[in-house]
C-alpha cells in the first residue's frame, strides 16, 4: 500500500484569473464517473472510468483505508470489459465530476467540479506530511473541508444513491 497525503478546499469560483495570469498552469482536464462498490466506516472501494480531453477513456480499481490527511490508497487500471462487469446490473449512478489539474510552481491541484451537486473543490497531493503542513494556502482557496464528512467524495455519492 501507499500513501495518500492530500488537503482539500472549498472553491468559491474557478481561478480563471489565475489561469490568464500564468500564475496557474493547465496540466490536463478528464471527466470522471466514480462508483463505489463497497465501502465501510473507513474502507471503500471504487471504480472510475477517465475520459481525457481527447475522447479517450482509462478505467482504474481503487482501495482506500482510513480518514483525513493521510489515506493508505492502491489503485491500479483495469480493462473496460472488467469496468463493465464490475457494475452491469447494479444500477448504481457515478458520481460525476470534471477535474481540472493545474501546476502552481512544480505542485499539481486537481480542482474537480461535480456535475450532479453545486460544488467546486480542490485537492493538493502532498510528498510528505511535512510539506501539508507547511503549504501556504493560495488566497483564491476558500476553507478547508478534509474533515468535513459530507465532503467526502464516498458521503456524497451514497446521497446520490438515495436521492433518486
Amino acid at each position: 500500500m501507499s500513501a495518500e497525503i492530500e488537503r482539500k478546499f472549498l472553491l468559491p469560483a474557478f481561478p480563471e484569473a489565475e489561469l490568464d495570469n500564468n500564475e496557474i498552469t493547465l496540466v490536463s482536464k478528464q471527466y470522471i464517473y466514480q462508483t463505489y462498490l463497497a465501502f465501510s466506516e473507513d474502507q471503500e472501494i471504487r471504480v472510475r472510468q477517465l475520459v481525457d480531453s481527447s475522447g479517450l477513456s482509462h478505467f482504474t480499481h481503487t482501495f482506500k483505508s482510513g480518514h483525513g490527511l493521510v489515506r493508505e490508497e492502491i489503485e491500479y487500471n483495469i480493462s473496460e470489459p472488467i469496468y463493465k462487469q464490475l457494475l452491469e446490473r447494479t444500477g448504481l449512478i457515478p458520481l460525476e465530476k470534471i477535474r481540472t489539474t493545474v501546476d502552481v510552481r512544480g505542485l499539481h491541484f486537481e480542482i474537480d467540479e461535480y456535475k450532479q451537486v453545486d460544488l467546486l473543490v480542490v485537492e493538493v497531493e502532498f510528498p510528505d506530511v511535512e510539506a501539508a503542513r507547511l503549504f501556504e494556502v493560495p488566497s483564491w482557496f476558500g476553507r478547508e473541508l478534509g474533515a468535513e464528512e459530507e465532503f467526502r467524495n464516498k458521503s456524497m455519492w451514497v446521497k446520490l444513491q438515495t436521492t433518486r
